[in-house]
């Protein structure tokens, strides 16, 4: 990894009504990607919204 590249190991995944699983999008912070899923979920869908590592440990 070249230096100024950040490392996406935190994913937003969606959950629809159906219980179907999609990874939404990657970010380099849990921060970054918990506002994310919170701004998602506010939306009033039946969809969920969480984040994820994507190395397995916080």
């Amino acid at each position: 990894m070249s230096e100024g590249t950040a490392t996406l190991t935190w994913v937003v995944v969606r959950q629809d009504d159906n219980g179907n699983r999609y990874r939404v999008a990657r970010y380099a912070t849990e921060a970054e990607a918990q506002r994310v899923a919170e701004r998602l979920g506010s939306r009033g869908h039946q969809q969920l919204y969480w984040v994820e590592s994507t190395t397995g440990g916080a």
